[in-house]
């Protein structure tokens, strides 16, 4: 299969995951992009921020037309854990790669264990906290930071469990969070961009962006359990794929 046909197959998984669930495009473009078209795992992360900033934009779009985006929120869940993101990705750096692959593992089985659990009554609508969407997010950006994820995956299970938000605005106010997260991070890899194979990168982002629109359609369409499920589900063959690259 053609380097082109395998862009536009991966992208337009990107583009569903971002769309219908508010993440795990990060988590699917990366290994998509070091073992179908052979990037080296620097230029596949690199690669996957400009997806994923590109098609979370598209998305975020998409779903803030029909309200499901919570602004004051993800603003301060993206604000709080710029820096603590930061300083956790230096950490990182110290540290094995394989042991942070498994932690990342880890923390993906046990989101999607939780996911799986029959969920509880939907809560009231209730204000959101400043405190409380700061402090979450900056746990977050911790932990997205320390383990190099865009944290898409991650911000929606807190947003539903911490703040108790609906899974609609859950998704739509997650992909206001990975927009910022993937926009802050190219920030700092310009020089990285160089080393880029263009022909592959661009048809990936138009087949990821299309995608994104047909992801929110089906958002639309299937129940907030099954879209729970879903997710769940990505975040386990996630889980199962980086535990076996950490122990190989």
């Amino acid at each position: 299969m053609s380097t082109l046909v395998l862009a536009l197959v991966a992208g337009a998984a990107v583009g569903l995951a971002l769309g219908a669930l508010g993440g795990g495009g990060g988590v699917l473009a990366v290994p998509a992009l070091i073992h179908l078209n052979g990037f080296t795992p620097a230029a596949a992360t690199t690669a996957s921020l400009l997806i994923v900033a590109a098609t979370s934009l598209t998305a975020l779009y998409a779903h803030a037309r029909a309200g499901n985006v919570r602004w004051r929120a993800g603003a301060l869940f993206a604000a709080a854990g710029l820096l603590p993101a930061a300083a956790a990705g230096a950490a990182a750096a110290r540290l094995p790669q394989p042991l942070l692959t498994a932690a990342f593992a880890g923390v993906a089985a046990l989101a999607a264990v939780r996911m799986l659990r029959p969920a509880p009554a939907t809560p009231a609508p209730r204000a959101v906290r400043p405190a409380t969407a700061a402090g979450s997010g900056a746990g977050l950006g911790a932990l997205t930071g320390l383990l190099g994820v865009g944290g898409g995956f991650l911000t929606v299970p807190v947003l539903t469990t911490v703040l108790a938000f609906e899974t609609q605005a859950a998704i739509g106010t997650s992909l206001l969070v990975v927009s910022a997260n993937a926009l802050a991070s190219l920030a700092t890899r310009g020089a990285t961009t160089t080393g880029i194979d263009w022909a592959a990168v661009a048809p990936f982002v138009a087949a990821a962006v299309l995608g994104a629109w047909d992801g929110r359609r089906l958002a639309a369409r299937v129940s907030g359990s099954a879209l729970r499920r879903a997710f769940a589900l990505v975040l386990l063959g996630v889980a199962v794929f980086m535990l076996v690259d950490a122990l190989t």
